[in-house]
Parts: structure tokens; C-alpha cells; sequence
């Protein structure tokens, strides 16, 4: 379903799942919840090790992973910090949760908004996409990225509005941006992350 051309940092892991009804109708279990509070561990976090490899893996196309352009998961473990991290929905709060405990970006991308072929690979030119409603843009530059027939849409830093999952959002892919530095850390947040789906009701299909 997915092509992943060859990168000596990246393991990744993708599936599908189905939703029983729009986002909007599905919330979030409560260990989802607990989880994003931080009320309830999965037995691993974070540590400066995976930071640095996460870091590297951004860092092999020439892409720099600072500023507002560091990994999404150093954004959420500010955003728990600052007390900013709130639920939103289902999809988008098992990510959170996941991504949060084992200190890996992660990508979310709405199936009926996003058109195949899919590709996983390094963008080699100048391109941009938005990232949110205001129109802000995430330069992709030598950052590795997911890519649909029109063009990236989702990588470790920022998603692109485009196809993002919202209140009617059914279907959805998950990638999850792993470092071949750390197997076991990848596989653990795999096995987290489709039981936390599955807690929530959603039916995985690949």
C-alpha cells in the first residue's frame, strides 16, 4: 500500500483503521485519557537518547529540526508541560498519547482526504505545506515525508491541513516515524497504539 524508498534511519510502521461512526460521535477511552494526562504509564518514556535519534533521523536529508520546526513529539511534551494538551479527538488523542510516552512523531491522515499512490521518502526540493487553519506553512526541504498522489502531507514535524481528521473523519492511516536506532521502542509504541484504537472502538484493517 505504502512505498518506502531505503533511508539507513527510518522505521517506519503504518496500518489503517475504521472508525464505527465520525470522529465527532467516538471519543476517547478513558485510559486514552489517563494516558494523556500522564495518570497512567505504559511502562516507557522518553529520554534524551530517543530525542537525539529522532533528531538524526530529520536530520538525513539536510533537513535542521529546531525551533518551530522540531519533532511533534518534543511539541507535545511541551504542550503537557504548559498544560496545553487536551483532548480532541479520538483519532488525534490516541496519537497524542502514544507519541507522548514513547518520544516518536507520529502522522495521522484521513483516508477519504488523501489519494493513493503513497510514498515514504526524503523531499529533494524547495516545497511547503499549510499545517493549520490560519495558513501557516512548514517548509519540507530534505525532511522526510508521506506523500499522496498530490504531494507530501504528512511528516515527523507537522501534517498538512489537508488532510487532517476532523468531526465527520472515519478512516484513517497512522505512521509512525521510528529510528532503526531503537526496535523495541518502535514496537511497543505499534502494540500501544493499535490497542488504544481498539479501546476506542475502531476496527483496524491493515
Amino acid at each position: 500500500m505504502i512505498e518506502v524508498a531505503p533511508n539507513e534511519r527510518l522505521l517506519a510502521r503504518t496500518f489503517t483503521c475504521d472508525f464505527p461512526a465520525p470522529l465527532q460521535d467516538c471519543p476517547a477511552s478513558e485510559r486514552v485519557l489517563r494516558l494523556l494526562r500522564k495518570e497512567e504509564s505504559p511502562g516507557f518514556a522518553p529520554d534524551d537518547a530517543i530525542k537525539a535519534a529522532v533528531r538524526n533521523l530529520l536530520r538525513l536529508g539536510g533537513f535542521k529540526p529546531t525551533g518551530r520546526s522540531k519533532p511533534a513529539s518534543e511539541y507535545l511534551e511541551k504542550a503537557f508541560q504548559d498544560g496545553y494538551l487536551n483532548p480532541i479527538n479520538a483519532a488525534v488523542d490516541v496519537c497524542n498519547a502514544v507519541s507522548l510516552h514513547s518520544g516518536l512523531p507520529i502522522s495521522v491522515i484521513d483516508l477519504d482526504l488523501a489519494q493513493a499512490p503513497y510514498q515514504v521518502k526524503i523531499v529533494p526540493e524547495k516545497i511547503s505545506y499549510v499545517f493549520n487553519p490560519s495558513g501557516q506553512e512548514l517548509d519540507l526541504q530534505g525532511l522526510v515525508c508521506f506523500w499522496d498522489a498530490q504531494g507530501p502531507c504528512g511528516s515527523p514535524v507537522k501534517d498538512s491541513q489537508r488532510t487532517k481528521t476532523h468531526g465527520e473523519t472515519r478512516r484513517i492511516l497512522v505512521l509512525i516515524w521510528g529510528s532503526q536506532e531503537f526496535p523495541e521502542r518502535v514496537d511497543a509504541a505499534e502494540k500501544l497504539y493499535r490497542e488504544l484504537l481498539q479501546d476506542c472502538g475502531a476496527q483496524l484493517t491493515k
